[in-house]
């Protein structure tokens, strides 16, 4: 099910993520400070289901899991919330979860965007395993293949376009989801249509960067010491020097998974602001 082409490329990026290298690539963290950074920011964090992350009685759609990719010989499962009025060539969203996996909030998340019109798969790219915990969280984030992440995107991407017949596809993920939704926006440069970042990790290498063709929207929180401001901003700055269609929204006094309503570092305003900026990017790039 891996898209035509996508070979080649997926082992070429992933070199490149893992080297670090490239104009302006030494500014980028690494795996290891990545990780490390997020152990601090998600200490006393934990996944808990509450209210505001199980809507259930204001939530019109559903969803169902799906194998979309076959990744190491090994069937890949997803979960694809359906908006109920979608036809094939409708927008649809690769959905991809934080860094505690594909958990209820992400569905619930998926369903959210479902309601908003969007047909959104949300992938997984942890093999089936979640994590409640920090420790456990961090085991399951390093010991993720970026050969096989990407293939797993690439597919989720062919899944939505060949076996849906989705129109416009857009990439959507928060926290270690975020920095693989860029991820998703560098293996296909001219064949996303739109990439929403909330505090993900990021990439500086504006060679990198000077092949992407669609509209990006980037959610960072002002006080998150895991995705400092100080590398937004030279993500923002590598992003205006290659002439790329971005707009980066750093909310004052959020930390880092502000936007996440299971986990202890929610803030109710920040997270509403900015899920209202991502429907009306959403809207305006691939309901077209």
């Amino acid at each position: 099910m891996r898209a035509p082409g996508l070979t080649l490329l997926i082992s070429a990026i992933a070199a490149l993520a893992l080297a670090g290298c490239g104009n302006g690539g030494n500014a980028d963290m690494s795996a290891d400070e990545h990780a490390e950074r997020m152990a601090v920011e998600h200490a006393d964090d934990a996944p808990d289901a509450n209210p505001m992350s199980s809507p259930e009685g204001e939530l019109a759609s559903q969803g169902e899991t799906v194998v979309y990719a076959t990744v190491d010989d090994t069937a890949v499962e997803g979960f694809l919330a359906r908006p109920a009025d979608w036809k094939p060539g409708g927008p649809a969203l690769i959905v991809i979860h934080e860094w505690w996996g594909l958990n209820d909030n992400i569905r619930t998340m998926a369903r959210r965007l479902a309601d908003e019109g969007y047909l959104s798969l949300a992938v997984d790219l942890y093999g089936g395993q979640r994590a409640d915990t920090p420790e456990r969280a961090r085991e399951l984030m390093q010991a993720v293949n970026e050969d096989a992440a990407l293939d797993n995107l690439g597919q989720a991407y062919t899944y939505l376009t060949e076996e849906e017949g989705a129109g416009n596809v857009g990439s959507i993920g928060w926290c270690f989801g975020g920095g693989w939704s860029l991820q998703t926006a560098l293996l296909l440069p001219d064949q996303l249509d739109a990439a929403v970042i909330y505090y993900g990790r990021l990439v500086t290498d504006t060679d990198r960067l000077a092949t992407l063709q669609m509209p990006i929207l980037g959610h960072f929180g002002e006080a998150d010491q895991g995705i400092p401001v100080d590398q937004v901003r030279l993500f923002e700055q590598a992003l205006e020097k290659v002439g790329a269609d971005a707009t980066i929204d750093i909310y004052p006094g959020a930390g880092h998974a502000f936007a996440n309503p299971s986990g202890h570092n929610y803030q109710a305003d920040a997270a509403e602001m900015s899920w209202q900026r991502t429907v009306a990017f959403l809207n305006e790039t691939l309901k077209q």
